[in-house]
């Protein structure tokens, strides 16, 4: 069962059973009462099944060998920066720096509960959790002893970031047109399945060609992972041509695979010159005044993933959200193009098999980010094991959450995170 299959049926059922809604949800919030040991971050030493993931040994980092394991994950996903080898992504000359300002009270209905975040961080293995609108941070709790300067685990949130990046290049003539084949830019992939197909179809993820990803260890992901991470390691561009199978016409079908984004990195890297993680730091994390060094994970040849493994602070990744709800403007500068956020954040009436509850059961999905159905535009930056970053470009209200779910991918991590947001915004929005 791939994951378009996994959504298709578990989030339906969610839905069905009005643990997830279709657009909206009511949330109440009151006003906090304004001490100043409100207007900071809150840290807990603690989390929920903190013995199974490690706290008796001070939730140890993993290796290579070891990082999937439940007792090594929070070490692991706050640390996988110095678990591969990675770039360094220097943080801002000039940081930019979140106002604050009380915590308000909010609730959220889950079926028949009605529950505060602080029974969310009781009952889900939550990281990090930041909600912030415009540019102040409302509420910054951590858990299982990290805390504002533990630099968290992406995982394929780093896709959206991969097409943002495509947006500038293409802004910049450094890729002539998303119409342009992946060959056109990687002639490596010249005469295979990959090398046939459009940029477009790549950033949609419908290629067409086969590629599974189940998470069992033994799918096409984790032999892609294998081939970039194990030494001695394979040519990036051999370990994506390995996939040559055509199962559909291209732009037709929409189908997760993380190898679509790593062929946008290879693209990237060719067409700029420069080193992926080079170019986020030159185009937007310097410019929206990262606060933080952050990371990207490297391959044996020493190219990013860019399907996965971007390492940031909490507030450096809400940054990125920020600039996202404000349509890639920071500041009063465009860093990315608007009409690029605008196309990668909508589905077009022609590319309707991308729609939501079409391309899966609920999420729709755009330029390597996935949809929320409703009326009003809405999206999210999604990675394994609870990784998030949801945005409301109309109140510029954003969610970031870091986590370490026991499963890389269950639809039913998804029903309380969404039921959270939509009640967020139920209160926020309307501020």
């Amino acid at each position: 069962m791939q994951v378009a299959r996994i959504l298709m049926s578990g989030l339906a059922a969610l839905v069905a059973a009005g643990w997830i809604p279709l657009a909206s949800a009511q949330g109440t919030s009151t006003p906090g009462n304004g001490r100043e040991a409100d207007l900071g971050p809150v840290f807990s030493d603690t989390g929920p099944d903190a013995a199974i993931y490690g706290a008796a040994a001070g939730y140890p980092v993993g290796t290579q060998a070891t990082a999937g394991q439940l007792e090594t994950l929070v070490g692991t996903y706050s640390h996988f920066g110095e678990t591969l080898p990675s770039r360094r992504i220097q943080r801002a000359t000039s940081p930019w720096l979140f106002k604050r300002a009380s915590e308000p009270s909010i609730t959220y209905r889950l079926g028949p509960e009605r529950l505060s975040i602080a029974d969310y961080l009781k009952r889900n293995p939550v990281t990090g959790l930041l909600i912030a609108k415009e540019d102040t941070i409302l509420y910054e709790h951590y858990q299982y002893a990290r805390s504002d300067r533990d630099h968290f685990l992406s995982q394929s949130m780093a896709k959206t970031v991969t097409a943002m990046l495509v947006g500038i290049a293409v802004s910049e003539g450094k890729i002539g047109s998303i119409d342009d084949t992946a060959s056109t830019y990687v002639p490596g992939l010249a005469g295979k399945e990959y090398g046939k197909t459009s940029i477009r179809d790549l950033l949609h993820m419908s290629s067409g060609v086969a590629f599974t990803e189940i998470y069992d260890g033994h799918d096409d992901v984790a032999q892609l992972g294998r081939d970039l991470f194990i030494e001695p390691g394979k040519d990036p561009v051999a370990s994506v041509a390995q996939f040559n199978t055509r199962a559909a016409p291209s732009g037709t079908k929409w189908h997760y695979a993380s190898v679509e984004t790593e062929i946008l990195g290879l693209v990237l890297r060719s067409a700029t010159g420069v080193p992926v993680a080079d170019y986020l730091h030159d185009k937007i994390w310097d410019a929206i005044g990262a606060e933080a060094d952050a990371s990207w994970s490297v391959d044996s040849s020493g190219q990013e993933t860019a399907f996965c493994c971007l390492n940031a602070t909490l507030r450096d990744f809400a940054r990125l959200g920020r600039l996202l709800a404000y349509d890639g403007v920071w500041e009063g500068r465009q860093l990315i193009p608007r009409q690029w956020l605008l196309d990668a954040t909508t589905v077009k009436p022609t590319e309707g098999y991308l729609a939501p509850e079409i391309a899966t059961s609920y999420f729709g999905y755009g330029y390597q980010v996935w949809i929320l159905p409703g009326t009003q535009r809405r999206f999210l930056l999604m990675g394994i094991r609870g990784q998030m970053i949801l945005v409301d470009p109309a109140s510029k209200v954003v969610m970031v959450q870091t986590a370490v779910y026991k499963k890389p991918f269950d639809p039913a991590f998804l029903a309380e995170p969404l039921a959270l947001w939509f009640a967020a915004l139920d209160q926020l929005g309307k501020r």
